[in-house]
């Protein structure tokens, strides 16, 4: 069988990832153009296989007895936007670490980093899988180390590798008892004779596949480490928030048809991830530092994008994640200048505060909009799962808010009309989204569950949960002045001390003044 050339990617990239880390000085600019060139021939790779996959359809090759690849819809785009983000985040770095004494090293840990997550994305049994965690995890330390004599460096990599060790230990219990189980560990095999039900030991499996996603994409209450590693240049944030910290979605993407078969668990994706999105996006609104912010984004779109997944909109959160990866690079990589551009803009005048008359006219008008877009796709397409309706009504609260703001008494007519357009170009870009990304990744990815009773219950809650934090939102410009908002301010900008009872729990953290950290 054909080897996919993106298989070779990862390969080309490692083996120029060992030049570096092997002289991890200064390095001269021509040697330093050797990595983004090889970003850029791996993204030539990918591309090919792109094209493979077009001409001869989906194939998987095995490496070895123990070992595969992949290639389909879901591994190709995956790589693209691997490679794509890899090259600019090398690019980025061959400018902004221009001189550091230990330029040559970051650049050797960065291509291999992006090596690991090509390989992950692309692993075709639970062998390549796990390899590809544990080198993420080994290969990012060492750049979230750069700085070894910041403390506070040391004490994000510890926290880091922690969180990221644990859902390794849980990754590998959660294969070998698929393993035993089912006597195969390609992704592929699994997902068919998961079809027909999961015995009880496949059931423990899933709910650790599902908490090993949870670890890795920072979820409450171990989302601490995601906001303390800030410490290490910004492409490696750039890095770790637009790739790195997708890899508990992919990894839920990847064996969707063996999670969608507990539904226990896909209501367990749906609590937690929520109630992380929900938390996390309060949080951030109170963050003075621009990068801090950022994390806390980050931490509520990956709970969003477990909602997603927990509701099986597996297309969607797919496309979340390719969204997701794309906005949070350019918005790291370009957070230098976000003073400067914010200063430049001309300041508004008054902000129309909207009351709460204005408030629940904003959600009545978008929800009515929301309802005739729906309708008219219904007609054109065909119907909708519940899941995704609720999925598209939750994103409509979103602009609730810029509703309520044009339907103030002191609003102008034309912020109305904006606001109002606002609301209705959400609706269409959801709908228009959701049937591309079907088209696109559905063929690969199990349909949405028939909603039962429990389906049923999750959706009221989310949508509850969701439209009363929009509500609360909306209303804050009402009540903001009032005495207790200043001392809830306080509470939310420190995360409601959710990290420091983490902290607490696993015993705290010693920070020596050695080169290495001390737990």
């Amino acid at each position: 069988m054909l080897l996919p050339l993106t298989a070779l990617a990862p390969l080309t990239l490692l083996a120029c990832a060992a030049l570096f880390v092997w002289r991890p000085g200064r390095r001269p600019p021509h040697l330093l153009a050797i990595a983004e060139g090889s970003t850029l021939f791996a993204i030539g790779l990918v591309v090919a296989g792109a094209v493979q996959f077009w001409t001869a359809g989906s194939m998987g090759h095995t490496l070895s007895g123990f070992a595969s690849v992949r290639l389909d819809a879901i591994s190709v785009t995956l790589s693209l936007l691997v490679s794509f983000i890899g090259w600019v985040v090398t690019r980025y770095a061959r400018r902004s670490l221009d001189g550091e004494a230990r330029e040559g090293a970051f650049h050797g840990w960065t291509l291999a980093t992006i090596a690991a997550v090509l390989m992950l994305v692309q692993a075709g049994n639970l062998v390549i899988l796990i390899a590809s965690f544990i080198a993420i995890g080994i290969f990012l330390r060492q750049l979230l180390l750069f700085y070894p004599a910041r403390k506070e460096a040391r004490r994000a990599a510890s926290k880091f590798t922690l969180v990221w060790t644990a859902g390794d230990v849980t990754l590998i219990v959660a294969a070998v008892l698929l393993w035993q189980t089912f006597g195969t560990t390609d992704i592929a095999a699994l997902s068919v004779i998961a079809s027909d039900g999961l015995p009880a030991m496949a059931q423990v499996a899933v709910a650790l596949l599902v908490l090993t996603a949870l670890l890795k994409t920072a979820m409450l209450p171990v989302h601490g480490w995601l906001t303390e590693v800030m410490e290490a240049p910004t492409p490696v944030s750039a890095l770790l928030h637009a790739g790195v910290i997708n890899a508990g979605g992919v990894l839920l993407i990847t064996l969707a048809g063996v999670v969608q078969q507990s539904p226990g668990v896909m209501a367990v994706l749906v609590m937690l991830g929520g109630l992380t999105a929900l938390f996390a996006s309060v949080v951030m609104l109170t963050q003075s530092a621009i990068k801090t912010a950022l994390a806390w984004s980050t931490i509520a779109q990956m709970g969003f994008m477990l909602l997603q997944c927990g509701l099986g909109l597996w297309p969607l959160a797919l496309l979340h994640i390719v969204a997701h990866s794309l906005y949070k690079a350019h918005a790291f990589l370009s957070s230098g200048n976000a003073v400067r551009t914010v200063n430049a803009i001309r300041k508004p005048g008054p902000v129309a505060v909207p009351g709460p008359g204005a408030v629940l006219r904003s959600f009545g008008l978008a929800l009515a909009l929301y309802g005739t877009v729906a309708f008219v796709f219904t007609l054109v397409v065909g119907p909708k799962t519940p899941q995704a309706l609720a999925l598209g009504a939750i994103l409509v609260f979103g602009v609730s808010y810029l509703i309520a703001q044009g339907l103030a008494d002191a609003a102008p007519g034309a912020l109305t009309r904006l606001t109002v357009g606002a609301s209705l170009a959400t609706a269409l870009a959801y709908f228009g989204f959701h049937v591309t990304a079907q088209a696109i990744w559905g063929p690969a990815l199990p349909p949405p569950p028939v909603a039962g009773a429990l389906e049923w219950q999750l959706i009221v809650l989310a949508l509850l949960s969701f439209g009363g934090v929009a509500v609360a939102q909306s209303l804050f410009p009402y009540w903001a002045h009032h005495p207790s908002t200043a001392g809830l301010r306080v509470h939310l900008a420190n995360g409601l001390y959710l990290n420091a009872v983490f902290d607490r729990m696993i015993g705290g953290f010693r920070v020596s003044h050695k080169s290495g950290p001390e737990i």
